[in-house]
């Protein structure tokens, strides 16, 4: 069931379920926090709707900046705004921004120890028609390795203001990972929130057989998974790990000890992601049997969200299955 501690949406499971871009919540959220903090400034390479920054632009035209199509001097400028005191949100493409310019997030921000947050936006497979050259599944494994950085994942718009509004109160280098299209809202605003501490949001009656590990857009397939094995009796837990670095290693040790089995879920390469942090987590503490859902060394294609969730196997049913996999295995 539930976590009733959590305060979380109880229509998740209904067809008639909230739904709202994860992007939108950070657009929201920085307009709000704009009001706080002055030294709060934005810049965007030429996607300020598609990124949601606009919200912030509308509020604040004097404390935003068009870079334009030019990703690598988006993140250089906003290193020497950073280096005047101002503290930078700048938003592209998550292929672009920190794909393209992640050289310079490496070396102006990250090696100057400049706080400045990355939004990378439109993340994962579900972008779509885009296609591959569009889908970024590669950013988490490209920023959690820098030094001084922050990897923030949410799982539903109100998260991600959330999110949004924390980094803003306790400046950082951080990277913000955010989904296009529509998600499930899974929290209210009175869920709590705090970076670097994940959440657990469901736990069946009994002694639970296997933990989901779920981060961004896909906690909600990995709460639905959840529900319906519990009908068939399999008993999963679901975490949400929102924050990927700095990893809640509390909680990785806490479920492993708990189920002995762990089923990592993110819509990002296998490699390098959010189930690669798990593993390298627990191979020193704790080792467990573990599977797998993500991108499975591939690039992404053309298609609609839906459609290439499952395809590239992420979906509920996928899920389900990884779960009945290493329950045989244990």
């Amino acid at each position: 069931m539930l976590n009733a501690e959590l305060k979380l949406n109880v229509k998740i499971f209904s067809d008639d379920v909230e739904q709202m871009p994860i992007r939108k919540g950070f657009g929201e959220g920085l307009a709000q926090a704009g009001e706080s903090n002055k030294n709060i400034v934005a810049l965007c390479a030429d996607l300020t709707e598609s990124t949601q920054i606009h919200i912030f632009k509308g509020k604040f035209p004097e404390r935003f900046v068009e870079i334009g199509v030019a990703e690598q001097n988006l993140a250089a400028v906003a290193s020497g705004m950073a280096a005047m005191g101002k503290y930078p949100f700048f938003s592209s493409y998550a292929m672009f921004n920190p794909g393209r310019n992640w050289e310079q997030i490496r070396t102006t921000i990250c090696y100057n120890d400049r706080p400045a947050v990355i939004v990378g936006s439109h993340a994962g497979v579900s972008v779509g028609p885009d296609g591959g050259t569009h889908q970024a599944i590669e950013d988490i494994a490209i920023t959690r390795v820098l030094p001084n950085m922050t990897v923030i994942s949410p799982c539903d718009a109100i998260q991600a203001k959330k999110a949004t509004l924390a980094l803003s109160a306790a400046p950082r280098i951080a990277y913000l990972r955010l989904a296009r299209e529509k998600t499930p809202i899974i929290t209210t605003e009175e869920t709590s929130f705090e970076i670097g501490k994940g959440q657990i949001l469901y736990r069946p009656d009994g002694i639970a057989q296997v933990a989901i590990i779920a981060t961004g857009a896909l906690v909600a397939n990995a709460l639905r998974a959840a529900k319906d094995l519990d009908k068939k009796g399999v008993r999963v837990i679901v975490a949400n790990i929102h924050t990927i670095k700095p990893i809640d290693t509390e909680l990785l040790v806490q479920l492993a000890k708990e189920t002995k089995a762990i089923v990592s879920v993110e819509e990002h390469q296998v490699a390098g992601g959010l189930g690669s942090v798990i593993a390298e987590t627990l191979a020193k503490i704790y080792p467990v049997a573990m599977e797998f859902i993500g991108v499975q060394d591939r690039f992404g294609q053309s298609g609609t969200p839906q459609e290439l969730i499952e395809k590239y196997g992420m979906g509920q049913d996928a899920i389900t299955a990884a779960v009945v996999k290493i329950i045989d295995r244990k």
